[in-house]
């Protein structure tokens, strides 16, 4: 029976197993299993391989979206570009990776800007925030990247998210793991007293369903939105690419 499965670390606040497994249940499909893979190291990864020779199909989440990709036979362009692989699928010749993240970003982030492209910043500079640049790119949307330690071009600190920063930049995007279950007090350091109703919240954090970062944007009358709708865009276009060969 074909094997798929989700590898990162923790892996206790995902419903990518629960959702794949509704999925097969509700289509029918009897032939295929999807497993959560905690590996608390990605040198781990060769070794799941060897152990599972019937796993043909992977998702990636944090902290491995771009430790996985020096493993890979090759990179899909897209996801060259964005700079990590959220999505593997074993072919003859190896496991080539793919990004889907920024197809269940860039869809589900489209109808709640109601046709605005505001100035975006992008919280966090991982693999989640690099899909988040490329969609927001795709979507003509300018970006600044915020990190607590800035070194490229278009990253600021979170010091230095002024009032005339927070002004001008009304969407704004957590694309860190902050205020993820267990941890669900956390959030992004931003001045939230300087949100306005103009300004759009979107958090990549799907569980709580209302993370602190959310919360903050609805007392302050924000647009907001969770990843629970990017979570299952991207799983129906990973089913997508590990249904190619079945």
């Amino acid at each position: 029976m074909p094997l798929y499965g989700l590898i990162g670390y923790p892996l206790g606040h995902s419903f990518s197993a629960a959702w794949f497994a509704e999925k097969f249940r509700r289509e029918a499909i009897a032939d295929a299993e999807y497993r959560n893979f905690p590996l608390e190291s990605v040198e781990e990864l060769p070794q799941l391989w060897a152990e599972h020779p019937d796993l043909v199909g992977l998702n990636v989440t944090a902290p491995y979206k771009v430790a996985v990709m020096p493993y890979l036979a090759s990179v899909d362009p897209v996801a060259q570009a964005i700079g990590a692989v959220n999505c593997m699928v074993r072919r003859p010749d190896g496991w080539h990776g793919y990004n889907v993240d920024w197809i269940g970003f860039g869809e589900t982030l489209r109808p709640l800007l109601e046709g605005e492209r505001p100035d975006a910043l992008v919280l966090g500079t991982g693999g989640a925030s690099q899909a988040a640049r490329y969609a927001l790119t795709q979507l003509g949307i300018r970006y600044l990247s915020v990190s607590r330690t800035p070194k490229k071009e278009r990253q600021i600190a979170y010091a230095d998210l002024s009032p005339e920063v927070m002004a001008s930049h009304r969407l704004i995007v957590n694309a860190t793991p902050l205020g993820t279950f267990p941890a669900i007090d956390g959030a992004p350091p931003i001045p939230y007293d300087l949100l306005s109703p103009h300004h759009i919240l979107y958090d990549m954090v799907y569980n709580p369903p209302l993370t602190t970062f959310l919360r903050h944007g609805q007392k302050h009358g924000c647009r907001i939105r969770n990843g629970r709708g990017m979570l299952e865009r991207q799983a129906e276009e990973s089913w997508r690419l590990f249904s190619e060969g079945r």
